[in-house]
C-alpha cells in the first residue's frame, strides 16, 4: 500500500462522524429512537436538572421506558380503571395548563399587593389546649368531648392560673403540651380555617373557645400578631399568587361550562 493511499485513508477516519436526524440510534421491539428523538429528550433534561445524567445512562432510560411502553399495551393496560384514571388526570392537567399556563406564568406580584393580602390574613402566634375526639368519631362520642371541653372552657375563664399551666392540666394535644400549648408563628396557609378564623376574631392577649375542627374541640389563647415587616414574604408571595392564578383557573372554567349540560343533585349530599 503506498504512502498516499495510507494518507487518503488516515484523513477519512480522523473526519468527525456527522449522524442525520433520521438516523435509528436504537430499536426497541417496534420502536424507533433516531438521533434527532433522542437529542431533544435529552436536551429537555439538561435543562430541567442541575445534574443529568450521561447520554449512554438516558439512553438506557429511554429503552427501559419503551420496553414498558410496548409490554403495557401486550397486558392491556389502558383499560385497567386505575391507570386510565391517572391518565384522564395526565389529560386534564394537560389542558389546563395549555389554556391558562402562559397566563400563569405572566403573573406578577407587587409589594403593594402583598401588603394588601397581609392586612386580612396576618401571621397569628397562639397557645391552645385541645380536647379531642379520634377521626371518624361518632355523634355520641363528639357530643362527650364537647361537654367535657364546655366544663374545661369555664374552668379556664374563672382560672387565675397562667394558661400553660391549665394546658398541662387539660390539653390532649401531647406535641405542644410540653411547650404550654403553644402553636408557634402560622398563617391562613398552614392552620386550619375555623382555627385560623377564631383567632383572627381574638384580641391579642384573648382566650376563645370552643373552636372545633377535625381534631377535637379547642380552647385559643392569642399571644401575638406579626407585623408585615416581621412577616414570612415568600409565604405570602405564594397566597397571593395562589389567589392570582385560581381567579384565572375559575374564569376559564365559568366560560367552560356554559357549553355543556350540567345538573346537580345536591340533595344527595345531606344522606
Amino acid at each position: 500500500m503506498t504512502d498516499i493511499v495510507l494518507a487518503i485513508m488516515f484523513s477519512l477516519l480522523a473526519v468527525p462522524f456527522q449522524a442525520n436526524a433520521d438516523d435509528v440510534l436504537a430499536a426497541v421491539g417496534k420502536k424507533q429512537i433516531t438521533i434527532k428523538e433522542f437529542n431533544e429528550k435529552y436536551s429537555e433534561v439538561v435543562a430541567k436538572t442541575m445534574n443529568p445524567p450521561p447520554k449512554d445512562v438516558f439512553l438506557e432510560d429511554l429503552i427501559r421506558y419503551e420496553v414498558g411502553l410496548q409490554e403495557a399495551e401486550k397486558n392491556n393496560m389502558m383499560n385497567d380503571p386505575s391507570v386510565r384514571r391517572k391518565i384522564e388526570e395526565a389529560v386534564y392537567s394537560g389542558l389546563v395548563e395549555k389554556m391558562i399556563g402562559k397566563q400563569v406564568d405572566k403573573i406578577e406580584i407587587s409589594e403593594a399587593e402583598m401588603q394588601n393580602w397581609y392586612k386580612t390574613n396576618p401571621e397569628i402566634r397562639t397557645s391552645h389546649i385541645l380536647i379531642q375526639f379520634k377521626p371518624g368519631a361518632t355523634e355520641q362520642e363528639k357530643t362527650t368531648a364537647k361537654k367535657r371541653a364546655e366544663e374545661i372552657f369555664s374552668t379556664v375563664k374563672k382560672s387565675e392560673r397562667p394558661f400553660d399551666e391549665l394546658v398541662s392540666l387539660y390539653s390532649d394535644d401531647t406535641i405542644s403540651k410540653s411547650n404550654g400549648g403553644d402553636l408557634g408563628w402560622q398563617s391562613r396557609l398552614t392552620l386550619v380555617p375555623n382555627y385560623y378564623e377564631a383567632a383572627l376574631r381574638t384580641k391579642k392577649g384573648a382566650i376563645t373557645g370552643l373552636v372545633e375542627t377535625q381534631y377535637g374541640y379547642h380552647i385559643v389563647k392569642v399571644t401575638d400578631i406579626n407585623s408585615y415587616k416581621d412577616a414570612n414574604k415568600q409565604q405570602i408571595r405564594i397566597a397571593v399568587f395562589e389567589e392570582k392564578r385560581k381567579k384565572l383557573f375559575d374564569s376559564y372554567f365559568v366560560g367552560l361550562m356554559k357549553k355543556y349540560s350540567i345538573k346537580k343533585n345536591l340533595a344527595l349530599l345531606k344522606k
